[in-house]
Order: structure tokens, then C-alpha cells, then sequence
């Protein structure tokens, strides 16, 4: 099984909900998150404030704002990793910066609190 987490939009928290409702996978996490992605960063500014000059440090720190986003998580079965990474791109993806990430990652095993079950038996099995 595999953790499928995602940042993405805000304003794409509902319309990624509906479309992992639509395929089936109804169980998910969504908590608040703040983050940006590279595409929003000057890789010169960075590269000299990795090298420690001062002005290029002073002008990272006013272009590095974080922007409000929504991180998801969902696991599920092996089997069901690339629809699930699919539907979530084809929910976020407008072609602009800031569209998102998702990154998938092993989950050795999972349990439920309320009947003790685990494994795949816990997982939506869409």
C-alpha cells in the first residue's frame, strides 16, 4: 500500500473531493498548509544566498512567502496508486504556477482504531 499526499489549491479542495468520491475513494485527510514551489523562487537570488551574500538573502526573504494551501493524504492498495495520482493532477492541473505536488510514498501497514483490522481490509478498495 502507498500514502498518495498532495498540495494543492484552496479553491481545488472541493473538486478534488468530488473526484476521489467519484472513483471510489472516499477516505482522505486534508489539513491547511503553507508552502510555494520553486518555480516562484529566483534561482540566482538562491544560489547567492547559498553562498551567503548578504543583498541576496535580503531579497530572498522578501520574494519566499508561503501561500495558504491544502495538503491531502490518502492511502491506498498498490493497485490503485496511479488512478488515484491521476485523478488528482486531472482535479489541480490549470498549467499555471502553483498547481501543486503529490508525491507517493510506502506504508508498511494500516489498522483501524474501531474494529482492529488491518492491512488492505482497512482501505477503500475502489
Amino acid at each position: 500500500m502507498k500514502e498518495v499526499m498532495a498540495v494543492i489549491r484552496l479553491n481545488r479542495i472541493n473538486r478534488t473531493k468530488r473526484a476521489l468520491i467519484d472513483i471510489g475513494a472516499s477516505s482522505m485527510t486534508a489539513c491547511e498548509a503553507l508552502g510555494r514551489g520553486k518555480g516562484l523562487i529566483d534561482m540566482t537570488l538562491l544560489k547567492g544566498a547559498e553562498q551567503g551574500y548578504e543583498e541576496a538573502i535580503t531579497q530572498l526573504g522578501q520574494t519566499g512567502r508561503l501561500f495558504p494551501k491544502r495538503a491531502i493524504s490518502i492511502v491506498v492498495p498498490d493497485k490503485l496508486v496511479t488512478q488515484t495520482v491521476e485523478t488528482i493532477i486531472s482535479a489541480n492541473q490549470t498549467g499555471k504556477s502553483g498547481d501543486g505536488v503529490v508525491w507517493v510514498m510506502p506504508v508498511m501497514d494500516s489498522f483501524s482504531v474501531r474494529t482492529g483490522e488491518n492491512g488492505d481490509k482497512v482501505l477503500d478498495d475502489f
